[in-house]
């Protein structure tokens, strides 16, 4: 495990956007400090949990019956809608 960054108060105060931004970025934790003494820890924010794709959800769900590749309706039939 790395060591966490460690920043005082005044250089937190000074530039708190940025760490703030950094912590986002990179995805680790800072400590600040008093005197030397730990005051808090800035965490980065939990991962966003990903939707589910609806794709493929029906997957185990449905069943083939009958032929899907032959036209549905008589080969004689497509000549007379097609005149």
């Amino acid at each position: 495990m790395e060591p966490l960054e460690v920043l005082t108060i005044s250089q937190f105060k000074a530039t708190c956007l940025a760490v703030l931004g950094k912590v986002k970025r990179t995805n680790k934790s800072v400590l600040i400090t008093r005197r030397g003494e730990p005051i808090a820890t800035i965490n980065p924010p939990p991962l966003p949990e990903r939707k589910q794709s609806w794709i493929g959800s029906f997957r185990s769900k449905g069943q083939i019956v009958g032929d899907i590749v032959s036209p549905v309706i008589d080969e004689k039939e497509w000549k007379v809608l097609g005149e």
